[in-house]
């Protein structure tokens, strides 16, 4: 592979002009099919297989014009303390702000609080429920600024007016944060480089490379149905991998300068090595985000579809657009105070050495720190609560959350959240008996505050029902109800022939957090499974990437536990602008794994990679781990400051699934870049010597060479330093003696 990418890396310096051109036209095509795009995607989330989802389509097939997918609103009314809804100013004033909603050009229908009695029982508080034919996410503005606008008159009146549901939802903007952390990245690329055009080097083709991905999603977002996050997270990972990949095949055609190489041979040769580890470690972020697949939620799958197609341009990117830039930037890649050759001295150890030597005289309390550290870290996660968010989850100055608390106040805490029952009757010798043994049967159960009478639809053979529970939509009284009424539909199918099934909104948060719990050990196993082949590939060694896999657990676990004290415990809530604390985005887990397995890999393949291409030329173990530090550990430093202020850019966004993956990233590639590949792998390798590089000979013939360290590439133009000692004193070495 070295020498393929070397070929690969001095052809693109040569024809720079036609490889720049390729990758300009590429952005202008995907940037006139986003110009061009005729919608934003949409919040479709289906979850096939389970319950709530199967009631779900039997009401889209048997009452089509039902708009069940279509956005809905609630207007919340409060009257002055001291009166009344029910008072005729009052109920004036809700109906004429009902006959207002009625006439937008998006409503299906509006519900009148008074002809529905959604007034509470003191009279204090009524809703009007909204509901439209599109998503809410393909909501006109105008539809929304009409909504916003209905309840003024009211206000007028003296009425308390706050509007919650979805069709409040809006696309997420990029904000002034995710400015911020480009703006971080620079200035960290221009202290690691010493130059500007070598810092702007990655920073360019990293944004090119996010242009072309994100304007792609956005041009086929609609006939792929891709969720509105979608380009988000492209976005947040493609900026993080674009820069980082750069960076490495940058650093490395300057280390190749200084030897004295000639330009072009400079870039075949930093795209023949360090171009090898960009591959690799972009293949292990591709397998974590494209294994998402296996939860089978088809959102999910998308985002991480989406994803890995960024990360992989970004790979192209820095194999081919990066060698033709260094072709135009000259010797101002290199930085001013290099070319006048004053510079530190060669001989001077720099931190990352010392840093090594340090952890070679103190592997073991290095060790036992850093795990102790992260365990103490993740302490929290034992404690972790999943649930999707709700109105509920919503800052406190937000007219959702004010209506949500209103309507708790008001009505219960269950109003929040109904849940409907599907009767599926049309096996059922009398359909209206045993929709209304439903009725009864979930009447009875504990936890249920209301049922509402049956309506079937035209043919007769499908009835809903409303079931309001006693408790909040989020809480675990509500999804074990939610199972009571399952297990009782059982009984009642065995009786009448007629199937009830749960959905609604608050059940398919129920049953997407279930079974994102189920996949989440299926999806561990095959993504770790399959990176652990892959870096035995690359390392040729059983050891290393066993001890790779190991520590990325233990960083996302500590991860897990400061998104729990974070987002849900509250604390240090306000330093990162968590306004409401709640349960953990159900889909966090399971994504967190995806993708910082992804990120956590490609430290261990630049830095282990430096270190087993020292091994390989003839260092001893010790040896190449300073060797290995020497050279890659301020870069892998840098890389990681980047890639931890891309993400924590995305802190500001004002959507919480946004935030919270944002910070996780964030957190996670800290603990794993700098506790774990800085320190607890450089510990573990001290300790294991030569036994870390050992390979049984059978699997040494059976694995492919793919020559990441370029010992191949190095030989084939006549430089090799020297290679590893063989026979006898060999095995000694293996042995430890």
């Amino acid at each position: 592979m070295a020498t393929f990418l070397y070929k690969l890396g001095r052809f693109s310096f040569r024809r720079r002009h036609f490889v720049v051109l390729i990758w300009v036209a590429l952005l202008a095509l995907a940037g006139v099919g986003a110009a061009n795009a005729s919608g934003t995607g949409s919040t479709s989330f289906s979850i096939p297989g389970t319950e709530a989802q199967r009631a779900f389509d039997l009401i889209e097939q048997r009452s089509p014009g039902a708009k069940a997918d279509g956005a809905t609103a609630r207007v919340v009314f409060k009257a002055p303390d001291g009166e009344k809804m029910t008072d005729p100013a009052h109920k004036a004033a809700v109906e004429q702000v009902v006959r207002e909603l009625q006439g937008g050009d998006e409503v299906a229908s509006v519900v009148d609080p008074y002809q529905a009695k959604a007034v509470s029982k003191d009279g204090s508080t009524a809703y009007a429920q909204v509901s439209y034919d599109v998503s809410g996410m393909n909501l006109e503005e105008s539809s929304r600024e009409e909504l916003k606008a209905a309840g003024s008159e009211a206000r007028d009146a003296g009425l308390t007016v706050e509007i919650g549901g979805d069709a409040l939802q809006a696309v997420p903007e990029t904000g002034a944060t995710e400015i911020i952390g480009v703006g971080v990245a620079a200035v960290v690329l221009v202290i690691t480089f010493g130059s500007l055009v070598a810092a702007g080097l990655p920073l360019l083709t990293a944004l090119i490379g996010v242009g072309i991905g994100v304007s792609t999603i956005t041009a086929l977002a609609t006939a792929l149905d891709l969720s509105s996050t979608t380009s988000t997270l492209a976005m947040m990972i493609g900026l993080a991998v674009g820069i980082d990949y750069a960076l490495f095949v940058v650093s490395r055609y300057r280390a190749e300068l200084a030897e004295g190489r000639g330009r072009e041979e400079a870039a075949g040769r930093a795209v023949g090595t360090a171009g090898s580890a960009v591959v690799f470690a972009g293949l292990t972020v591709v397998i974590a985000l494209v294994g998402l697949a296996v939860v089978n939620i088809p959102m999910l799958t998308k985002m991480g579809i989406a994803a890995a197609g960024t990360v992989a341009i970004a790979v192209l990117i820095a194999l081919t657009m990066i060698p033709a830039l260094l072709g135009y930037a000259g010797k101002h890649v290199v930085g001013r105070k290099a070319r006048q050759g004053t510079t530190e001295s060669a001989s001077k150890e720099n931190m990352g050495t010392r840093w090594a030597r340090f952890v070679l005289r103190k592997p073991l309390l290095v060790l036992l720190v850093g795990v102790i550290g992260l365990g103490v870290v993740a302490l929290p996660a034992s404690k972790l609560e999943l649930g999707l968010p709700d109105d509920g989850a919503q800052p406190t100055s937000t007219t959702q959350r004010k209506a949500y608390d209103l309507v708790s106040e008001g009505f219960g805490p269950g109003f929040n959240g109904p849940l409907m029952v599907v009767v599926d009757a049309a096996e059922a010798d009398d359909p209206k008996a045993a929709a209304g043994q439903v009725a009864r049967t979930v009447g009875k159960l504990d936890g249920v505050a209301a049922v509402t009478p049956a309506q079937f639809n035209k043919a007769g053979d499908t009835a809903m029902l409303t079931v309001v529970p006693k408790s909040k939509p989020s809480s675990a009284e509500t999804e074990t109800l939610v199972h009571d009424i399952r297990d009782a539909g059982t009984g009642i199918t065995a009786e009448t022939g007629a199937k009830a099934m749960v959905t609604g909104t608050t059940a398919m948060n129920i049953d997407v957090s279930e079974k994102l719990n189920e996949a989440l050990l299926p999806y561990l196993a095959l993504v770790v499974g399959l990176a652990f082949l892959l870096l035995m590939v690359v390392f040729r060694s059983v050891l290393v990437p066993l001890k790779a896999a190991l520590g990325f657990l233990l960083s996302v676990v500590a991860a897990l536990g400061a998104v729990v004290a974070v987002f849900q415990w509250g604390w240090l809530g306000s330093l990162f602008g968590v306004e409401q604390t709640g349960p953990i985005m159900s889909m966090m887990p399971i994504f967190m794994v995806g993708v910082v397995f992804g990120l956590a890999m490609d430290y261990e393949v630049f830095l282990v990679t430096r270190m087993r291409e020292a091994y390989v030329h003839g260092e001893r173990p010790g040896q190449a781990i300073v060797s290995g530090f020497k050279h890659g550990a301020r870069v892998v430093s840098a890389a990681a400051v980047i890639m931890i202020a891309v993400f924590a850019g995305f802190i500001g966004s004002g959507e919480q699934m946004v935030k919270m993956i944002g910070f996780g990233l964030a957190i996670a590639v800290f603990f794993d870049a700098f506790v774990v590949r800085m320190a607890i792998v450089p510990a573990v390798l001290a300790l294991l010597s030569h036994r870390a590089w050992w390979l049984p000979k059978w699997l040494d013939r059976i694995l492919p060479d793919v020559d990441v360290e370029g010992e191949q590439l190095r030989e084939r133009l006549g430089d090799s330093s020297g290679a590893r000692p063989e026979g006898p004193d060999k095995e000694r070495e293996l042995a430890g003696v």
